[in-house]
């Protein structure tokens, strides 16, 4: 009797652990919910650069300012900044502004997929200036917390770099992974969800 009480009692936390757990995806972030959100506006589209040559950073003596001296897109990555491009179009997503790094893989990235981009220097990678972290993450911040859509149903885009992304978010993107996030209160964001157009 007393080992039947246990297994019944175990079988209840069990159940309440998995209930407490909730589902292993949250309906909220699927890509039909995000599309949804995104239609509906006053989101930021945050975009990972999208595939590039090999390589890890950038060549030692890069120069921002010239792309030949960077680590740029793939012809891979220029197809997938299409299909990007594509996708919002067809889910008929009205973008804002689109703002960019001003190293030449994102700004290639922006171009492609939304016609013109703005190069934002806090956008820029800090992968080889771990000290710049804090006040570009907090220029970012600032810039998303602010935002209100300026057309009815607008979203503003920004393409960047997984160093900036993972300081924002938390999350390490892959690249031409997108993170949707929410401008929430007067300094801070929340994220909504992420996915891959492929």
């Amino acid at each position: 009797m007393a080992d039947e009480r246990g297994a019944r009692r175990i079988a209840r936390l069990f159940l309440f652990l998995l209930l407490a757990a909730g589902p292993a995806r949250a309906a909220d972030d699927s890509p039909e919910a995000l599309w949804k959100r995104l239609r509906e506006g006053g989101h930021v589209v945050l975009i990972r650069h999208a595939a590039t040559v090999p390589g890890l950073g950038d060549p030692p003596g890069y120069r921002v300012e010239d792309c030949a001296s960077q680590r740029n897109l793939s012809a891979e990555g220029r197809a997938d900044a299409a299909r990007i491009g594509a996708a919002f179009e067809r889910e008929r997503v009205t973008v804002d502004r689109v703002y960019s790094s001003p190293w030449c893989r994102c700004l290639d990235t922006a171009r492609i997929a939304f016609g013109s981009a703005e190069a934002w220097e806090p956008l820029g990678s800090f992968f080889d200036a771990p000290h710049r972290e804090a006040q570009m993450t907090e220029s970012a911040k600032r810039r998303i917390s602010g935002y209100e859509a300026k057309k009815p149903r607008g979203n503003m885009v920004m393409v960047t770099h997984n160093v900036n992304i993972a300081a924002l978010t938390k999350l390490s993107v892959g690249m031409g992974e997108i993170v949707v996030v929410k401008p929430d209160g007067c300094c801070s964001l929340r994220v909504i969800g992420r996915m891959e157009i492929r």
